[in-house]
């Protein structure tokens, strides 16, 4: 599936997040601290290149975000890109998993029933459901954080490859520090992983707090 923001995930490296990516962070609009416009006021102050809010079941911070980024490049600043992103709750081989999704068609229809600020139930909680739903919008579905869940990261890649996700987050501070690091050994072991699988990475604070540098 060609999807422009893939190009990008293709930088994705260690040392990506936070200073040039962050694909993976919460405003107010779900359980974050920071209103939309301070989130991207300090993204553009820490010289962020791209970036995705992934609200839990909402994309409502885009739109300021979006206009607030519009406004400031018509001044001449330089500022960072902004992708639609969503965080959704999707059941992967019967355990309850986060799907980021990326990159999709903001108000599409088949986003709809997980914009609604809260998980799903029934069959569209399944990540076949999920992914589907973010293909049909045009955008990438990646699995979230894939060693923090009840089964093994080797077991949910395979099959979140097997059902037709983009990627995975590749780099994330399991150890939750108060400035952001990636968990060395383990994030090493699902990027070769996801490497493996022909998969896209990508890298993200999950920052529920004030601060983009930590989570």
């Amino acid at each position: 599936m060609s999807h422009p923001l893939r190009e990008v995930l293709t930088q994705v490296a260690s040392d990506s997040c936070p200073g040039s990516f962050n694909f993976h962070c919460h405003t107010v609009c779900s359980d974050g601290s920071l209103e939309p416009i301070e989130l991207i006021q300090q993204a553009t102050t820490l010289g962020l290149s791209h970036l995705a809010v992934t609200d839990h079941h909402s994309s409502h911070a885009h739109a300021p975000m979006q206009a607030w980024l519009d406004q400031r490049r018509n001044l001449g600043d330089r500022v960072p890109t902004l992708w639609s992103g969503m965080e959704i709750s999707a059941l992967l081989k019967g355990c309850l998993v986060h799907v980021l999704a990326l990159g999709f068609e903001l108000d599409h229809g088949a986003l709809a029933p997980y914009n609604q600020g809260d998980a799903v139930v029934g069959v569209l909680l399944r990540a076949e459901a999920v992914v589907e739903a973010i293909h049909q919008a045009g955008g990438l579905a990646v699995l979230a954080h894939p060693a923090r869940y009840r089964l093994s990261h080797g077991v949910l890649l395979e099959e979140a490859a097997r059902l037709g996700f983009d990627g995975g987050e590749a780099w994330y501070d399991y150890d939750m520090n108060p400035a952001w690091s990636p968990s060395p050994l383990i994030c090493e072991s699902i990027d070769r992983q996801l490497a493996n699988l022909g998969l896209l990475r990508t890298c993200g604070t999950d920052s529920h707090g004030i601060d983009l540098y930590g989570r």
